[in-house]
């Protein structure tokens, strides 16, 4: 085995191995399972550093090993996988940091951390996965590990919520079963390659294509949170506050859009795909997603659940950008996988640090509440900025790319499906952080002493701010070297050739 296999087996195994060995721990134990968390997390963050470090280079990663007679276990590192592991091990970072000061009294940690870090080496795996049946391996080792964490609680609603999303996730999962093994069926073992494998099966199995195609985006689109697909997610946000900025911006929904990512780019080949006709609906399907989970954001009061539907909405600009005939739209989808995961993990840490340190759970309840934690209101106020699209920040890199994009292929429809998401966006954030900063609390007879600053411990105040820090960075930077939008422009020639 190769060192550079070594490497792709360190980054499964650094998370891996760190969630086995929590498993084994008492309760009591809080500065081992704290250490032991940051360590494996540390640990992936150097060798995926290492690891895009040397893709840079033009260095080849792969590892194969025989799963079944015929059926390979295999894994490696292009600029596609390159840029999901890199944005899910460095949030999963720091929502570790998050996570460890969050749950620092509640129960059962040991089983909380164990899957925690079993989620993200199945994502991962889903990264690095060089065939389909390693994708799809993974990607329901997924759905098993994520549903212990959104009913950690054990409340009623909260095994309610986890019914409704192992539902979802498991019909899902059956639909990309059935897909992967019709395509195998006619290609053999289907391989990730830039541009496609299956061009040569295109003019005499068409209709068959088309119709493994709907299999593979209905299975994904579980995931991806496509319209009507979506309904576990707003169901899942009874989850910790840690799970849900795990789900939206780290783990499951990424993994779904990552998944079309995939199937569009390096199975089907976006040529391939425009000559079978399956580009237009998938982009359809991602427009009226868009504006439906926009407008649904519109009209709920809780915060958590208007993120949700803020997701819904979000993760399919980069389907859009997918679906869209167009290497600048491309762009703007993918380099959207990275900067809706920035920005949504800052929203999501804001709303767990409301929760926490003054028990506000809904958008009315958040009058004021900027002078009281004035850190984590900044986070949270450039994370919802740049969701709409604000200059100079990571949000309006995205949107520019994608509507330029859209007229560059003539669908000038995706121009005004953009336009209006961007007013919704405006729609549903700023009454919050009008609220925020500028409305007095909401209680005219407040206790001595509650209205000074209350911000939670550190662990809970760095990663929003960082993350924050991050949304800024990839907008003002990102025309430079080893930004997201400079890596994502190298998939992009990978993909179309130039």
């Amino acid at each position: 085995m190769s060192v550079h296999g070594l490497v792709l087996l360190g980054i499964l195994f650094s998370s891996f191995v760190t969630g086995v060995a929590i498993f084994f721990l008492k309760e009591e134990n809080h500065r081992t399972r704290t250490w032991l968390n940051l360590l494996g997390a540390g640990l992936k963050l150097i060798l995926v550093a290492a690891l895009l470090w040397g893709t840079y280079r033009g260095q080849t990663y792969s590892l194969t090993l025989e799963f079944l007679p015929g059926i390979d276990f295999a894994l490696g590192a292009d600029s596609n996988s390159v840029l999901f592991v890199t944005l899910s091990t460095v949030l999963w970072f720091w929502t570790t940091l998050y996570a460890v000061g969050y749950l620092e009294h509640s129960p059962n940690r040991s089983r909380f951390f164990g899957f925690f870090s079993l989620c993200v080496t199945a994502t991962t795996g889903i990264a690095l996965s060089a065939n389909l049946v390693t994708f799809l391996t993974f990607f329901e080792l997924l759905t098993v590990s994520t549903y212990p964490l959104v009913v950690h609680r054990g409340t009623k609603d909260a095994l309610g919520g986890g019914r409704i999303y192992l539902g979802y996730t498991l019909a899902g999962g059956a639909l990309l079963l059935l897909a992967v093994a019709w395509l195998h069926s006619l290609a053999g073992p289907v391989a990730f390659k830039a541009r496609g494998v299956i061009q040569s099966l295109a003019a005499g199995h068409r209709v068959e294509l088309q119709v493994i195609f709907v299999l593979f985006m209905l299975g994904l689109g579980v995931k991806a949170a496509i319209l009507p697909l979506h309904g576990w997610l707003p169901k899942a946000m009874v989850a910790p506050a840690p799970v849900s900025a795990l789900l939206h911006a780290v783990a499951v929904v990424k993994a779904g859009a990552f998944g079309i990512v995939r199937v569009v780019y390096d199975v089907y080949g976006v040529e391939t795909a425009s000559e079978l006709n399956v580009l237009q609906p998938l982009a359809l399907a991602a427009g009226a997603t868009i504006v439906y989970g926009s407008i649904r954001a519109l009209f709920q009061d809780e915060l958590k659940k208007r993120l949700a539907y803020s997701t819904v909405s979000q993760v399919s600009y980069i389907v859009l950008g997918v679906a869209i005939l167009s290497p600048v739209a491309s762009i703007g989808g993918l380099v959207h996988l990275v900067h809706q995961g920035l920005m949504k993990i800052t929203l999501f840490f804001g709303a767990g640090n409301y929760a926490e340190a003054l028990g506000i759970h809904k958008v009315s309840e958040m009058n004021g509440v900027g002078r009281r934690m004035p850190l984590t209101t900044s986070a949270f106020t450039i994370g919802a900025l740049g969701m709409m699209g604000t200059p100079f920040l990571a949000g309006a890199v995205s949107k520019h790319y994608l509507k330029l994009g859209a007229e560059e292929s003539g669908d000038t429809w995706a121009v005004w499906i953009l336009t209006v998401s961007g007013l919704l966006n405006a729609a549903y954030f700023i009454p919050i952080l009008w609220r925020a900063w500028f409305k007095p609390p909401s209680d005219p007879h407040p206790a001595p002493g509650s209205a000074k600053r209350t911000e939670p411990p550190w662990a809970l105040v760095v990663p929003p701010v960082v993350t924050a820090l991050m949304v800024i960075w990839a907008g003002l930077f990102a025309e430079q070297p080893f930004s997201p939008l400079a890596w994502v422009k190298l998939v992009a020639q990978r993909e179309f050739g130039h």
